[in-house]
């Protein structure tokens, strides 16, 4: 056991990896930021946080750009050994583009930029992301996507819904994502993905702090990568 170590990537565009790198260090994380350009972790890396923003701009598909950028393979790497990883807002975008996440984020279907606090139901609690919370619990985090839609087969949705993958749902319909999901889990719940801000949501001074727990849980996992 030791402290666990966190590195937070860094595009052009990223406007969130600040704030992400803030809510790891309250959690007790010794936080690194890595930029795109690299080709390696810093070592002994437990988690990599792949933060919001708008990462090249949105160019082409949002997050389909860093998806290809070098520092990705070694993300890669780290996820398929069994290290931990989280994608919030536009990082979500990226994992699914990596192909570490399963399904796609398309246009909110009513076409306009969503920004504010929504509430979630914490659908699992089967993951060192989510043990933190209760069951049937709910939270609130802020959103700010105009992609939040999360797209999936019938097929996939069926696995997600059969191996408890979905992580977070939205109270109500928010942007017409499948089922309302909000978050979903890797199938070795190493990787999540997620729309809404836990970092947001983890300050007292911001005012709202649920988000507080997914960091302090994953903190107390130890290291594992």
């Amino acid at each position: 056991m030791g402290v666990m170590k966190a590195a937070v990537l860094v595009f052009p565009g990223s406007n969130c990896d600040r704030d992400l790198a803030v809510a790891f260090e309250a959690a007790g994380f010794q936080v690194d930021m890595v930029w795109h350009k690299d080709t390696s972790l810093p070592a002994g890396t437990d988690v990599v946080g792949v933060p919001g923003g708008f990462s090249y701009g949105d160019y082409l598909r949002s997050g389909a750009i860093a998806a290809r950028s070098p520092i990705i393979a070694a993300l890669r790497d780290h996820a398929e050994r069994g290290g931990y990883a989280i994608g919030i807002c536009n990082g979500f975008q990226v994992l699914t583009e990596t192909g570490l996440l399963p399904g796609a984020l398309m246009r909110n279907s009513g076409l306009k930029f969503i920004c504010k606090a929504v509430t979630l139901d914490v659908t699992t609690t089967a993951s060192d992301f989510t043990n933190g919370y209760d069951d049937g619990s709910q939270v609130v985090f802020p959103v700010a996507h105009h992609d939040g839609n999360y797209v999936v087969t019938d097929e996939t949705l069926a696995e997600l819904n059969g191996e408890d993958r979905v992580a977070f749902r939205y109270a109500e319909d928010l942007n017409g994502s499948t089922d309302r999901i909000a978050g979903v889990l890797s199938k070795n719940r190493r990787v999540l993905g997620l729309m809404p801000h836990p970092e947001r949501a983890a300050d007292a001074r911001l005012g709202m702090t649920d988000g507080t727990a997914l960091f302090t849980t994953l903190a107390a996992a130890g290291v594992t990568a």
